[in-house]
């Protein structure tokens, strides 16, 4: 039997030989065994030179058939020499070709690339042949040929690459082994066994090379191209630049949404901790000056030039009040209160809205109306307060009221009306009677305090309808002393009565009142005022020849109606009769031993204090 072939294709990827029969299931014809055993096939090697044409090594074996190969060109057929065994046949056999009786299947050689066949019709002798170069790609098939009967083939030459060849009749010494071909590192090919031909039965199928596997044909020495550990072809100069876009997209968005955090946070921390440095707090812009007329500010801007602060020293007391000016001529109406303190000998300062200051002189005061003229003299440029008609004057009506509560100078407060006609009477601290002051006033909301007195209570066009005189305290003041704040009522004399008042202290130096010509009883608890029985000197209680007595009026008679208005005391008489100038008609209702009846009378004239 021909030994299969033992330094071929493990390494390289390639199958030993087998028997045919094992192989295909089939006899086939046997070629006799050659004398002497075969020698093992060497290991082939790039660059190995095989044996020169025709060699025979005397008492070698014949050598393993050469494995066929892409390319590699097949040995010529020729004759042994008479007793020398005949060399095997080249692998892939010749179609048709018939092995000897008795003879084994060669093993088919691993191919190597461009092999040189050995030459045509050389027969090797019984010496060792040489390992066959293992063949590489392109390994043709062998030529033609017929071997003698009984004699074993011969193993193929072994193909390599650009192998060259020994030279040619070179024959190695006797007994020497056949130098063993140099091992292919190169991408060695499937081996194709060749199909036997002329055998009895289906021929054999020819066996598929194996595949090379993908780490068996790196080549080190190959141009490098760039590293991929998918496959993918690497990225082409458009595609970096896209993905340097996307890159730089993606790095100034998150640059943008690190910053927008971060402004939000510091933005926040400042908020809340109001910021760093000096502290700088909002404030609306300068706006144009002036503001509507008939607002309280723009009343006030109109009216605080005509209005003035007095200051009064007397011999027993001073105090502190406020006035306006009537007229060019230096005229500053007042409450007589205010005034009374200087007497005859006392000093009146008076203290203009713009910081100015003149001396002043009582020109006429009344008790019964609470009201007195001052006069200052050289004082140019003054600014007369216009005056309004208080009878026009509606419950609820807006009012301003300015003064020096307090001897706080060019205090503005305002209110409404909340009454009017409201007969109060005030002043009697004498005891007597003679300092009392009966006002039929105008009742008012807006804050008047002690120092208000005098002032003028003004409309919304600015003109004066009222000038303050009193107020209705607690019954104690907090501190004591007498005095005491607003409690939102506050009474002023009506602008006609102080404007006719005003005009007879002026022209007269003095003022005159109204009457009815009757003494009343003051005690008189009834619905109404009461006519007393005698007179305060002891005389009769309707004077004779007077208004009363002229319209019919008798001691003991009660008054309850003045001009259809109801009366319930005496005080309240005085206030409706102070209301009227001397001279006027009035129209009264008296109730006489239980009957009603109406007189028309006419008013008289008596001179104040």
């Amino acid at each position: 039997m021909a030994a299969p072939a033992h330094g071929t294709a493990p390494a390289h990827g390639t199958a030993p030989a087998h028997d045919a029969a094992s192989r295909h299931g089939t006899a086939s014809p046997r070629i006799p065994a050659q004398a002497g055993p075969m020698p093992p096939a060497p290991v082939p090697h790039s660059g190995a030179a095989p044996a020169a044409p025709g060699a025979v090594l005397p008492g070698a074996p014949m050598p393993a058939p050469v494995v066929p190969h892409a390319g590699a060109a097949a040995a010529v057929a020729g004759v042994a020499p008479p007793g020398a065994p005949m060399p095997a046949p080249a692998a892939p056999a010749v179609p048709e070709a018939v092995l000897p009786p008795g003879a084994p299947m060669p093993a088919p050689a691993v191919p190597h690339a461009e092999a040189v066949p050995a030459a045509p019709g050389a027969v090797l002798p019984v010496a060792l042949m040489p390992a066959p170069v293992v063949p590489h790609v392109e390994m043709a098939p062998a030529a033609q040929g017929a071997a003698p009967p009984g004699a074993p083939m011969p193993a193929p030459a072994v193909s390599h690459a650009k192998a060259v060849p020994a030279a040619p009749g070179a024959v190695p010494p006797p007994g020497a082994p056949m130098p063993a071909p140099a091992a292919s590192h190169a991408e060695a090919a499937a081996a194709t066994p060749p199909p036997v031909s002329g055998a009895a039965g289906p021929s054999a199928p020819v066996p598929t090379p194996y595949t090379t596997a993908p780490w068996q044909n790196y080549d080190p020495w190959a141009p490098r191209a760039p590293f991929q550990q998918n496959g993918a072809h690497p990225a082409g100069p458009e595609q970096k630049r896209a993905r340097a876009r996307k890159t730089l997209v993606l790095g100034a968005v998150l640059l943008a949404l690190v910053a927008g955090g971060a402004g939000g946070v510091i933005g926040a921390a400042l908020e809340r901790d109001g910021g760093v440095g000096d502290v700088r707090l909002p404030q609306a812009g300068k706006e144009p000056q002036g503001r509507a007329p008939d607002t309280v500010a723009g009343i006030a801007a109109r009216a605080l030039p005509s209005v003035v602060t007095l200051h009064v020293k007397g011999a027993d007391a001073a105090g502190t009040g406020t006035g306006f000016v009537l007229d060019g001529r230096g005229h500053i109406l007042t409450n007589n209160h205010v005034v009374e303190s200087a007497g005859s000998r006392g000093e009146i300062s008076v203290t203009f809205n713009g910081g100015e200051t003149a001396a002043a002189t009582v020109v006429g005061r009344d008790t019964g109306y609470d009201l007195a003229i001052v006069k200052v003299n050289d004082v140019h440029g003054l600014r007369p307060m216009p005056l309004g008609n208080s009878d026009n004057v509606e419950v609820g009506d807006p009012v301003v009221a300015i003064g020096a509560p307090f001897d706080l100078a060019g205090t503005v407060t305002s209110g409404i009306i909340s009454a009017k006609e409201r007969p109060i009477t005030a002043g009697g601290e004498k005891g007597d009677g003679s300092d009392v002051s009966y006002v039929d006033a105008l009742q008012t909301d807006a804050p008047i305090n002690p120092g208000n007195s005098g002032g003028p209570l003004l409309d919304v066009k600015g003109r004066v309808v009222g000038i303050n005189s009193a107020i209705r305290s607690a019954d104690s003041s907090s501190d004591g002393d007498g005095q005491a704040g607003s409690i939102g009522l506050g009474f002023a004399i009506p602008v006609n009565q102080a404007k006719r008042v005003a005009e007879e202290l002026i022209n007269t130096g003095k003022a005159t009142h109204p009457v009815i010509g009757v003494t009343l009883d003051m005690g008189y608890a009834g619905d109404g005022a009461r006519v007393g029985t005698k007179s305060a000197g002891g005389g009769p209680a309707v004077t004779a020849g007077g208004p009363g007595e002229k319209a019919g009026i008798k001691s003991g008679d009660v008054i309850t109606e003045v001009d259809g208005v109801r009366v319930h005391s005496g005080e309240e008489l005085i206030v409706r009769t102070r209301a009227h100038r001397p001279g006027d008609r009035l129209e009264l209702t008296v109730v006489r031993d239980g009957s009603r009846r109406k007189l028309t009378l006419r008013l008289g004239s008596a001179d104040g204090n």
